[in-house]
């Protein structure tokens, strides 16, 4: 039968381990290679997952690339992609039981997933909560019956599960972002490197990790950035582009574009942030990143009509980028939905290059946010967790 590992070595333990996101594939890899690190000779890894969890020497038997979806009816379109491979875990959990799973954020997939586990008796490990303290509260109670261990990277998590959850076992682990900056960067070198002048003013444009969502928000930044040109005449855009895009859809868009000053870019994300004055970011991980690099901001998000319809029925929390959530108050502007126009975000971004007061309070606030995310290492905590139920089991 496709998939079936030969499970006759009892001393060789297996993972099954599912990402369903660009960020996930990332923390799935790092977590993966911290599980190795001591003597990882002895465990296999397969699941969901992208090139890193590849590189990281996990066997993908679904790319995370292609469950990827943004809001709650674009799910519709890849819908077969998605019940076939729950189909396939599914089959894996039933006759050939993993020692452990690993859940890494993904909530619709990985919920359920974790209730088949259960069934069969697999133990579960959930790295990277959904944010079901969002929307759908209601889902804790069967994450709770369903989830051995639950390790949380927002700060304001704990006190959501210490109220809710009754069964599991939840832990604080920082957040592993904070594993991935990369030291001593040069910016005087990554500016040569990139062709930018030591007085150009830089404003990164990151337009999400999705298709959909560089299609939705790409066009407008684009548009604010025509704006701020005519206003500044020595202003730079650098664009990176994040491995799940399709590098098609944003030179499509930028080459419809009058602007000559826009920087694409395939690489690092923290070398491009490194020498950004300001930003223009779509709500998602990219806030978090940008706020570790201290870079001001101004968030954007889009999505489809109907998501945002519904959306706006079940979300309740008072922001809508992670920066503000962790802060606990608004530190940089949001727009959504029908506010992403480029008169509003050239307005937002003006608001803060022509007010240093302003520029110099967000920044400060930034570095709150970074404190609060803990420190470097949550990898290596989450990976102490995963060993110690394997060696449990």
């Amino acid at each position: 039968m496709a998939h079936q590992l030969d499970v006759s070595d009892k001393r060789t333990k297996h993972v099954l381990i599912v990402a369903g996101e660009a960020s996930g594939d990332l923390h799935g890899a790092n977590l993966v290679r911290a599980i190795k690190a001591p003597d990882g000779s002895n465990i296999m890894f397969r699941g969901i997952g992208g090139k890193e969890m590849e590189k990281a020497g996990v066997e993908i038997l679904v790319s995370s690339k292609d469950m990827a979806v943004v809001g709650l009816t674009e799910v519709f379109s890849k819908l077969i992609t998605i019940i076939r491979a729950y189909l396939l875990l599914r089959f894996i959990l039933k006759n050939n039981p993993p020692d452990l799973l690993i859940l890494i954020d993904y909530p619709g997939f990985n919920i359920n997933l974790a209730g088949t586990a259960r069934r069969y008796g697999v133990p579960v490990l959930y790295y990277i909560s959904p944010q079901i303290w969002a929307w759908r509260k209601g889902r804790v109670k069967k994450i709770d019956r369903c989830v051995d261990r639950m390790v949380i990277v927002l700060p304001f998590e704990k006190e959501f599960y210490h109220q809710t959850a009754k069964e599991m076992s939840v832990e604080y682990v920082g957040h592993p972002l904070l594993d991935n900056i990369p030291r001593n960067l040069d910016k005087h070198k990554i500016k040569k490197e990139l062709g930018l002048g030591e007085r150009d003013i830089i404003l990164g444009l990151l337009p999400g990790s999705r298709d959909e969502e560089v299609k939705r928000v790409l066009p407008p930044m684009l548009g604010a950035a025509e704006i701020l040109s005519s206003r500044y005449h020595d202003i730079k855009y650098v664009l990176p582009i994040a491995p799940t895009v399709s590098p098609d859809v944003i030179r499509n868009a930028v080459n419809k574009s009058p602007l000559n000053n826009i920087i694409i870019w395939v690489q690092d994300i923290y070398k491009i942030l490194s020498v950004c004055d300001l930003a223009m970011v779509t709500s998602g991980t990219a806030t978090l990143e940008t706020a570790i690099m201290g870079v001001p901001m101004v968030i954007a998000y889009r999505m489809s009509g109907p998501s945002f319809w519904i959306a706006r029925r079940v979300v309740k929390v008072p922001c809508a980028g992670l920066v503000n959530l962790v802060a606990g108050k608004k530190v940089v502007p949001e727009l959504i939905q029908d506010e992403v126009t480029p008169e509003k975000l050239a307005e937002k971004i003006l608001s803060i290059l022509e007010n240093e007061e302003v520029k110099t309070t967000m920044i400060n606030d930034l570095g709150m946010v970074k404190e609060r995310l803990g420190t470097p290492g949550a990898s290596l905590r989450t990976a102490r967790i995963a060993l110690q139920m394997m060696e449990e089991d």
